[in-house]
């Protein structure tokens, strides 16, 4: 944090170095003589009761069009949609919208930060709607259009805020906040998936939507009163946003790092369950393994954002990250013609590839430590993980086209994908080394 000068009258009593680094952390100064009626940052009631809420948004609303797997294959058996190839785009809208629409909300909750709660409040019901809409459906291209663009709509108008929220109540520990949220993900799809599968196969997507959308409303609807902020609405002032980091090298590494690592980061994820059953395994076998990959994601994802907080090397926990994903894609996803393989990698794989996105406030923090520019780079690192998820369907399709042999390195049909991946996940960990060369000069 920058030391800041101040001229003090004589007459007026210094205050204490702990006290004058809490002010600095406010992210204005028009209410600086009220900062010790804040809350207390990095801890305090208030600040895990904010972020237990959002780890509950987090884990149901962006854990839902995660798991659009499992409706992508029910839908792919429907006479009304059989045989249709744009089934993929209903759960690519979503989470894509929700990707790459992050740089251009970010700005706009910046500038009108007092709205946050009001953006909140239609957001949520949107991505409610989009599902009850959905279940009407009876053409594909509703389901895209509801299920698919409105829920993705209504996630980047509510989910944002409510990150800026978090923003403001963890400063020195939010490497371990974001963490703890980016982990609500892999608890929900460690049982969400089984959950949709079952209510998809006895009931149907139509009601299997609306039920959803009615545990929607009752799990995260109590919540909304407690998604404030620790600066009161009444001394927010609108803000632009410091783009001066765009001039740095180091945030165009990271995000080269970030790019390539998104490239590669969702295809074991895609394509396990398929391998599972090219190999014998079976489609519960398939599901078992993700389930472990999601399990194993929660503690990567908490560990390295804690970790990131402590005093070591940044650089060198991203390259771990990497490299550990790397050599486990390389070899027991590579070699594997068994399950225990497969749930060894599912669950390295799950621990030390995830962890790396959990770093991503501590990326931000090193670039700049600008509070406008936070999360206007956090949001172009999910912008560039998003490039990752929505060309993760045609760049799969064109690798398993390289190979139709059974047997050998990745089963003959895997051999590309499981190559593509590692060596993503390889180079996005060598691209790390100029950024630890120049800090060891």
């Amino acid at each position: 944090m920058p030391n800041v000068e101040t001229s003090v009258e004589p007459s007026v009593t210094v205050t204490s170095r702990a006290h004058s680094e809490a002010l600095e952390l406010d992210t204005t100064n028009s209410f600086s003589d009220q900062a010790s009626s804040l809350p207390p940052i990095d801890g305090g009631f208030a600040a895990w009761r904010l972020l237990l809420a959002a780890f509950v948004f987090e884990a149901l609303l962006w854990g839902f069009p995660l798991s659009f797997g499992v409706f992508q294959d029910y839908y792919s058996r429907l006479p009304e949609f059989k045989d249709n190839r744009f089934t993929s785009v209903v759960g690519t809208a979503a989470s894509g919208i929700a990707y790459l629409g992050a740089p251009l909300i970010t700005p706009q909750i910046r500038r009108w930060s007092k709205y946050r709660s009001r953006m909140i409040m239609i957001g949520w019901p949107v991505c409610i709607l989009g599902l009850v809409a959905g279940s009407f459906a009876n053409e594909l291209a509703t389901l895209i259009l509801t299920q698919g663009v409105m829920y993705g709509i209504g996630f980047i108008i509510f989910y944002y805020p409510i990150l800026s929220l978090v923003d403001e109540f963890w400063v020195r520990k939010r490497g371990m906040a974001y963490g703890f949220l980016c982990s609500a993900s892999g608890a929900s799809g460690a049982v969400m998936p089984l959950i949709l599968q079952a209510m998809l196969r006895r009931f149907g997507y139509r009601i299997t939507l609306r039920a959803v959308a009615v545990t929607l409303v009752a799990l995260t609807g109590p919540l909304i009163p407690l998604l404030k902020g620790r600066i009161g609405q009444q001394h927010i002032t609108s803000m632009r946003t410091d783009w001066s980091f765009l001039t740095k090298p180091l945030f165009w590494i990271y995000t080269l790092s970030n790019v390539l690592m998104g490239l590669g980061y969702f295809f074991p994820s895609l394509y396990l369950p398929s391998y599972a059953s090219a190999i014998g395994l079976g489609a519960a076998k398939g599901a078992l393994l993700l389930t472990l990959m999601s399990i194993s994601q929660v503690g990567g994802q908490f560990t390295f954002g804690y970790l990131s907080d402590k005093k070591l090397s940044l650089n060198m926990l991203m390259i771990v990250s990497l490299s550990v994903a790397a050599a486990a894609t390389f070899s027991t996803w590579g070699v594997a013609c068994s399950l225990v393989p497969l749930i060894v990698f599912a669950l390295l794989y799950g621990f030390f590839g995830a962890g790396y996105t959990a770093m991503w406030a501590r990326m931000v923090s090193a670039i700049s430590a600008e509070p406008s520019a936070s999360q206007s780079m956090f949001s172009l690192f999910c912008f560039g993980k998003g490039l990752g998820n929505v060309l993760a369907g045609p760049i799969g399709a064109g690798l398993l086209r390289l190979s139709t042999d059974n047997g050998g390195y990745g089963h003959g049909t895997y051999k590309a994908v499981v190559i593509f991946t590692g060596v993503c996940l390889l180079l996005s960990g060598v691209s790390l080394i100029a950024v630890c060369c120049r800090s060891r000069r």
